[in-house]
């Protein structure tokens, strides 16, 4: 596993960018999109239909996307990481502090909400109310969801031996490692 100060061998062309949610991923996906001129796909724009619903087409749409010569997406939903990892030749993982990761998706929820932002197939996020008292609410899927990438990533790496890993722990190591991949 690299960390913000290794450098890559050559230059990524099928990247992931994985993490808890609401820590940066597609933030950092399209900032690297625009620094590489690698193309982004936005996975969740795959993934979630009207209301909330699975596109049908998710599964042939991440086949597509892997088959792909150069892509960026976020490393998410169960049913797509395995092929997404094969596929890459380079994982981002953004593992920052709870207070970081905390901070960065209460902000971005309300956002969302008190801005009544439309996302993927006009939806929207749920009411206030259910973001600090439903079961399931972001905070707590991140909460609870948030060490499994412990996991998962090394994982990732044993079983795809061509996957280069760089873990990032900061915002600051990120920008750094940023500046010195993506340079002219």
């Amino acid at each position: 596993m690299l960390s913000a100060t290794d450098p890559l061998p050559v230059r990524p062309r099928r990247v992931l960018v994985a993490g808890v949610t609401g820590v940066g991923k597609s933030t950092l996906a399209q900032r690297i999109g625009g620094l590489s001129g690698i193309r982004y796909t936005e996975i969740d724009a795959l993934y979630h239909g009207p209301d909330w619903t699975v596109l049908p087409t998710f599964s042939a749409d991440v086949d597509t996307l892997a088959g792909g010569d150069s892509w960026i997406t976020e490393w998410q939903y169960r049913s797509a990481r395995d092929r997404l990892a094969r596929a890459a030749d380079t994982l981002i993982w953004l593992d920052y502090s709870l207070v970081v990761t905390m901070w960065r998706l209460v902000r971005r929820t309300l956002r969302r909400r008190i801005g009544r932002q439309r996302l993927w197939n006009g939806n929207v996020e749920a009411p206030l109310w259910h973001f600090f008292t439903g079961r399931d609410h972001i905070l707590a899927w991140a909460l609870s969801t948030r060490h499994s990438y412990a996991e998962l990533v090394p994982r990732a790496e044993r079983e795809n031996p061509g996957l280069r890993v760089v873990r990032l722990r900061t915002p600051a190591e990120t920008r750094a490692w940023l500046a010195t991949t993506f340079v002219a």
